[in-house]
């Protein structure tokens, strides 16, 4: 079966080709610049296509005779839609590696559409969100009855420009909770607390990651919440930056900044992927007030993505891809993340 990693010249893109290449593993790589594209296409002796995600005729060829693809080229927002259309029409299956809830919102309302094309789409194939995901299923396993879930991550490491770049553009839009089942807009940094990871307490401000839309599809819970450990500027920064939405949203900002952006490096260095890791815990409670917790560590983020996304290709390809809209624990298990080298659970 063949598999196309589309926008394989950005960073996490290259870097999920040259590991998928290291295994044996063969990829069509793609995107829509043919010189970076053919260039490391050639370096690592792998097939290339070359089409954007304006046409529809180009995306069905850009797909012809390929069974799973993983998209990478983000902004996820603006590309999901066009890749997972053409997923659809060709019958394959869809991985990205997003993290943003609209995203994983609207591609879980097409769930009916992917199973009656018998596709799998499974966003956030990488650290967002599988580690957080699995251990949110592994918490709710613990506690059937449990009602309320809080999540939280320490990472260490610089972005990529891409996350960067995703990160600007949705500054201006606050931070964003589950309540009652229904998602809910919330002030940036909105709500803190300590947590301890494993390393001792840290301060942790909410952010509006994916789980609050993924691990609800997982686990049923009705009120989610998912912290950041940071340092004392950043929490500041985010209710700081509750007066300045207009400024952030402007074109102007949102030029300067994403200018700025691709200014510098394009993403953390091999030695500090190999230094990186990352912390995650999760508590879940019920209406009675008991509460469990859990502990998870893993590997750098963008090293995590790609050895995640890639053990998810290959199961697809195997043949285990339900079709229809699935969280990576939904469709793997809680434990899928423990078969991933490097990650370690403990329950507290």
């Amino acid at each position: 079966m063949s598999w196309l990693v589309y926008g394989a010249n950005g960073y996490t893109g290259e870097l999920i080709a040259r590991k998928a290449a290291s295994r044996g593993l063969r990829p069509i790589l793609a995107g829509r610049s043919p010189g970076p594209v053919e260039g490391l296409a050639s370096e690592l002796g792998l097939a290339h296509r070359v089409f954007g995600l304006e046409s529809a005729p180009a995306l069905d060829g850009g797909l012809e005779g390929v069974t799973v693809v993983l998209h990478c080229a983000g902004p996820f927002s603006r590309t999901s839609r066009p890749m997972a259309d053409a997923c659809l029409r060709r019958g394959a299956h869809y991985l990205d590696i997003t993290g943003e809830v609209e995203v994983f919102e609207s591609l879980a309302a097409r769930d009916a559409e992917a199973r009656a094309h018998g596709s799998m789409l499974l966003p956030g194939a990488g650290f967002d969100v599988v580690p957080s995901d699995c251990l949110a299923a592994h918490l709710k396993r613990r506690l059937p009855t449990a009602t309320r879930l809080a999540l939280g991550f320490q990472s260490s490491g610089r972005l990529s420009r891409g996350t960067a770049t995703t990160l600007v553009e949705n500054l201006h839009r606050g931070g964003l909770v589950r309540r009652g089942g229904d998602l809910v807009r919330v002030p940036a940094g909105y709500r803190t607390r300590v947590i301890d990871f494993g390393r001792g307490p840290r301060a942790a401000v909410t952010i509006p990651w994916g789980d609050v839309s993924t691990a609800f599809h997982s686990t049923g819970i009705p009120d989610i919440e998912v912290y950041l450990a940071a340092p004392a500027a950043l929490r500041f920064g985010l209710i700081a930056s509750r007066l300045f939405r207009p400024v952030l949203r402007s074109g102007p900002v949102q030029r300067s900044l994403k200018r700025r952006i691709q200014a510098g490096p394009p993403g953390p260095s091999a030695e500090g992927r190999a230094r990186g890791q990352s912390l995650l815990w999760g508590e879940a409670s019920d209406a009675t007030g008991r509460r469990v917790v859990a502990r998870l560590r893993t590997p750098d983020g963008y090293e995590l993505t790609a050895l995640t996304a890639l053990a998810i290709v290959e199961r697809a390809l195997a043949g285990d891809a339900p079709p229809g809209f699935q969280t990576p624990s939904r469709a793997y298990g809680p434990d899928f993340i423990l078969g991933i080298p490097g990650c370690e659970r403990q329950d507290a």
